[in-house]
């Protein structure tokens, strides 16, 4: 699109308070249609006549901003009226707000000095067959809004009852048109509205809100007020074990509400800012509180819903509900890995060993490819890939397994949904990736020499390591290998000439084996199984599982090895093993934060300890969704529901349940392109009952027996008695 519109900002420095810029107009001929559109540097609100022009939040949304930024279309013609006046409200947003809150460098001090300002046209097409455009120029105005502060991490402070008077002249200013584009990612939405469950007094004295869930986004307040009352809120994830607010883990972020209230009664909530909490403290407050005043509003993109899982054990139907509101929680406009605390960055690790679970519990094809797309603009000259994106960390050392996030993402999601659009608008960043670490290694076909993240939080760690004692070497160089491994693939599918990798990759593999004959740890295990790295898999499965014994049935790997753990024992004869580590309610596994009162995924298996104390305050997020990435497990080996790289898109479909006596009942579904696929089984008292529904043609594996059928349903038996 040509743009005849002016970049415009304000006339002078506002400091933290957020502009707002006005745009009247009059109307003399009728109007058979009319659009807005808009984006802005920051992020904005738009109300055309009081009414806001569309139910999206926080755009622009977040983009590699100095290279893509998206703007919006809007049909505002039901909102335009004889005389029409547009308002525009800024904030800091991810634009130019302290982020991250750990850091000092001189990209976060160019980010946060960045001018806010916003780019408009209005097309009003009229009856007549002719069309105006009003665009951004300086006839437009400003003035102070009665946000006076707004931020990413330290919330926002609101005067419900500020006016504004001074209305001033705009000026325009030059910044870069080459890096819009329409909008490609999902819209981010108030997605659900949660209820207040509880307000309660704490054992030292703090009146506290509980929502019992924990959400990302804002609270949403109601009350009868005199104007100049006060409100502030604090936000926190739980409660300490004494019962006391505590939000210690949020770091610097402040994540503080201050409302000024108007006369009379009103409904407010902030409006350019989001939080991650399940508790609200109030501070102040000035009437006496009641349940029905709060409402938690949960936003994120508008993703849909496409997986299902249930069973028969509510705690694990608990840790199911877990894993989804966590990826809900993270996945508003950038897969982030934590919505909280003084971060809330697009971590590429978490996104990687995530992608999958995310492509089948929700429709995640167009997030990912607008994130991919930013990942591909952020790519280092080098072809290094940074460990957030957009990369706000542009001074990080690359990261084995964080940034073969540009090879991973776009093979799963081309999986899951069939459209090689995302391998075509990806290939270049895939082989750009694997191509740096190829200039950079010390060792020729293995990945050494280089600084990584290990085996993040391993629970194998030595002590003050976070990274696991996984070697490193090792870890960077088996993802080096499948990294390789599927850009060939990917070429393949894309008709490449990838002879060059597909030696690349021979040699990698004939040369880790070679160099990594043995294994140390759960995680070497389960990486050299998983990449098919090993020419023995089931020897290495059969040293994998005497190993977990060994350890007391009980994981020790982190964020690299956890999501492949349980698929690797299913694959090779232990899905028993498996189900053991799955069903563990004692620390460390899944269910042991679903008895602390988990309403997402902790960071840490042991966020909160045995004795009630807090794992750290440096970084114990309790709404991180990486080990989530078990949901794949379920859908693929309980369930059984697998993808066929032959059929992408679940066009065709394998169906081979592992059921477990331990569970009465487990059922999952997935809505594909292609239709919905579910698996479920029974333990009952003549065997087990399958039941298959296939909206595809489907190979369906059952007790070894193989059947292959069309699109129906169809149930199977396997008596007890049967091995």
């Amino acid at each position: 699109m040509v743009f005849e519109a002016k970049w415009i900002t304000t006339s002078m420095n506002t400091g933290d308070v957020c502009p707002v810029f006005r745009k009247d107009w009059s109307i003399t001929k009728p109007v058979r249609k009319a659009e807005l559109i808009i984006t802005a540097l920051g992020v904005y609100e738009a109300v055309l006549n009081g009414s806001r022009v569309s139910e999206d939040v926080l755009m622009p949304g977040w983009t590699s901003y100095d290279k893509r930024l998206q703007y919006q279309k809007y049909d505002i013609t039901e909102l335009v009226e004889k005389e029409n006046s547009l308002m525009v409200t800024v904030g800091k947003g991810w634009f130019s707000s302290p982020m991250p809150g750990w850091v000092e460098s001189e990209d976060k001090d160019r980010r946060k000095n960045r001018p806010r300002g916003i780019l408009s046209e209005i097309h009003l097409y009229l009856e007549d067959g002719s069309e105006e455009i009003i665009s951004t120029d300086h006839s437009w105005k400003w003035g102070e809004s009665g946000i006076r502060f707004s931020e990413i991490y330290d919330g926002e402070y609101c005067d419900g009852s500020f006016v504004t008077k001074q209305w001033k002249q705009t000026e325009e200013f030059q910044w870069s048109y080459d890096i819009l584009i329409p909008q490609e990612g999902e819209p981010i939405r108030e997605m659900e509205r949660i209820s207040a469950k509880e307000i309660f007094y704490t054992p030292s004295g703090e009146l506290v809100v509980d929502f019992g869930q924990e959400v990302t986004g804002y609270v949403e307040i109601s009350l009868d007020a005199q104007a100049g009352d006060k409100v502030r809120i604090l936000h926190g994830e739980v409660l300490d074990k004494h019962g006391n607010f505590y939000n210690a883990n949020y770091r610097s972020a402040k994540a503080e509400l201050h409302y000024i209230c108007k006369d009379g009664k009103q409904t407010w909530h902030p409006r350019l800012t989001f939080f991650g909490f399940r508790y609200i403290k109030l501070v102040q407050f000035p009437i006496k509180p009641e349940l029905s005043q709060f409402a938690a509003v949960s936003v994120y993109s508008k993703i849909r819903r496409t997986g299902h899982i249930y069973c028969s054990d509510p705690e694990l139907n608990h840790l199911f509900s877990n894993i989804f509101w966590g990826q809900k929680g993270n996945f508003l406009d950038v897969p982030t890995d934590c919505p909280q605390r003084d971060e809330r960055l697009g971590w590429t690790g978490d996104a990687q060993v995530f992608v999958k679970a995310a492509s089948y519990n929700f429709d995640v094809e167009k997030f990912f490819c607008k994130w991919l797309r930013d990942l591909a603009a952020d790519q280092r000259e080098d072809g290094s890939v940074g460990q957030v994106i957009p990369d706000y960390l542009p001074e990080g050392s690359p990261s084995a397994a964080w940034g073969d996030a540009a090879v991973i993402c776009p093979w799963q999601i081309y999986l899951t949904y069939g459209n090689k659009r995302v391998l075509e608008q990806q290939f270049e960043s895939m082989k750009k990736w694997v191509d740096y670490i190829t200039k950079v290694t010390k060792t020729q076909y293995l990945w050494t020499g280089g600084e990584h993240f290990g085996d993040w939080l391993g629970l194998d760690a030595p002590s003050g390591s976070y990274k696991g004692s996984s070697r490193e070497d090792f870890i960077a160089s088996a993802f080096y290998a499948n990294s390789v491994r599927l850009v060939t693939k990917a070429g393949k599918v894309l008709g490449e000439d990838i002879t060059e990798y597909e030696i690349l990759y021979k040699n990698i593999v004939k040369t880790f084996q070679r160099t990594y004959p043995v294994c140390h740890t759960q995680t070497e295990y389960v990486l050299a199984i998983y990449f098919e790295l090993t020419e023995t898999p089931q020897k290495f499965a059969d040293q994998l599982a005497e190993l977990i014994k060994k350890d007391g049935s009980q994981i020790r790997t982190g964020f690299v090895g956890t999501p492949y753990i349980l698929h690797v024992l299913s694959e090779y004869g232990y899905a028993r093993l498996a189900y053991t580590l799955f069903l563990r309610r004692e620390y460390p596994s899944w269910l042991y934060s679903v008895r602390k009162g988990a309403t997402t995924i902790w960071e840490h298996w042991d966020g909160i300890m045995e004795n009630g104390d807090f794992w750290d305050t440096a970084m114990n997020s309790f709404n991180h969704y990486a080990y989530g990435a078990v949901a794949d497990w379920i859908y693929e080996k309980a369930a059984g529901i697998q993808l066929l790289e032959e059929a992408p898109g679940f066009e065709k479909v394998r169906i081979e349940p592992q059921a477990d006596y331990r569970i009465g009942w487990l059922e999952a579904s997935i809505d594909t392109k292609h239709g919905r696929i579910c698996s479920r089984w029974t333990n009952e008292d003549r065997g087990i009952k399958y039941e298959i529904e296939t909206a595809v043609d489907a190979e369906i594996i059952i007790n070894k027996e193989k059947y292959i059928v069309r699109p129906g349903c169809y149930t199977f038996w396997k008596d007890k008695h049967s091995k």
